[in-house]
């Protein structure tokens, strides 16, 4: 199949290798990344497994209108998507997957279908990559590469889930169907804030999270998903929450105090809260509207939050 990966960040880079196995890779990166990859390939040093790849992919820089593709893959930061999203909806392809984070899954939808002169299917798409880009490779830190991917409120067309089997057929690629997206976009934001949070507390060290910090977290994500049981999401994956209290909850307290105190903290979680502080302000502000709107206490998340000082980091930034 001929494929567009829109996006040459980590989660783009390891989302190209894997499809370059059996399809017609295409890439879009720009400036001195491109032109890195066009000289020395697609250097991939992935941190679990020990071993380095090297991948011959075609680049581009532009998506023209006319170019076609039987899948795109949007892999971009969820505020630069606005930008992004007029040159999707012009193309001439129409099977679109956006990939990351999304707090508002059906705006998204809907932009790139109402603004396109050709009929689209759009589907959305999380895939558990994490990692960062140094000294001309990308490290990539995965137990195994996969995505969760579906409509962002119902079940993908039978002949779009085809097109992604076939796809990633044979290239050890996991897929996992999820009907709701949008409600597991949330869920993940829910998640994944509060751990922004102590990144920003520690300045980017997670190590330095003291005790009181790390089980701050935990009550935190507690509170974020009971925000949206108010507002009427189901918690997904289902059961989510169980980890965050009860019998399960020192399982997890053990595994964020292993992250936490290991470079995979670093790989996992600050590298990117560090590095994409604009996109941790666009998911803290969408979850700041839904918390509001909710209108419940949430003691810990407010604490963690106001620590962070994750506005005037962001101001800095810009």
């Amino acid at each position: 199949m001929n494929i567009l990966i829109y996006g040459a960040g980590v989660i783009g880079c390891e989302l190209a290798h894997m499809l370059c196995k059996r399809n017609d890779v295409t890439l879009l990166a720009r400036g001195e990344w491109k032109k890195t990859i066009d000289k020395n390939g697609l250097v991939i040093r992935h941190y679990l497994q020990m071993k380095t790849t090297v991948d011959r992919l075609k680049t581009i820089d532009v998506l023209e209108e006319d170019d076609k593709y039987d899948l795109i893959f949007v892999v971009m930061q969820a505020f630069q998507l606005t930008e992004v999203i007029p040159f999707i909806a012009k193309n001439a392809s129409s099977h679109i997957v956006f990939v990351g984070n999304n707090m508002t899954a059906q705006e998204t939808a809907r932009m790139a279908i109402t603004d396109s002169p050709m009929e689209k299917e759009i589907a959305f798409g999380f895939q558990g990559t994490a990692g960062r880009r140094e000294n001309g490779k990308v490290i990539s830190l995965h137990a195994g590469v996969g995505m969760t991917v579906g409509g962002f409120d119902e079940p993908l067309l039978e002949q779009f889930q085809r097109r992604l089997k076939m796809a990633f057929g044979g290239t050890g690629y996991h897929l996992t169907w999820e009907n709701q997206m949008d409600t597991w976009l949330k869920c993940h934001a829910a998640w994944v804030l509060p751990i922004c949070y102590v990144c920003y507390i520690t300045d980017g060290c997670l190590p330095r999270a003291t005790h009181r910090l790390r089980k701050a977290i935990l009550d935190a994500d507690l509170e974020g998903y009971r925000v949206l049981q108010k507002l009427g999401y189901s918690i997904l994956p289902v059961g989510d929450e169980k980890w965050f209290s009860g019998l399960k909850r020192p399982i997890m307290a053990a595994i964020f105090f292993v992250i936490y105190k290991t470079p995979i903290g670093r790989l996992m979680a600050s590298d990117h809260a560090m590095h994409a502080v604009s996109e941790m302000q666009y998911l803290d502000a969408e979850f700041e509207t839904l918390r509001k709107k909710a209108g419940i206490p949430t003691p810990t998340w407010d604490s963690l939050r106001k620590e962070s000082k994750i506005n005037e980091r962001l101001v800095r930034k810009i």
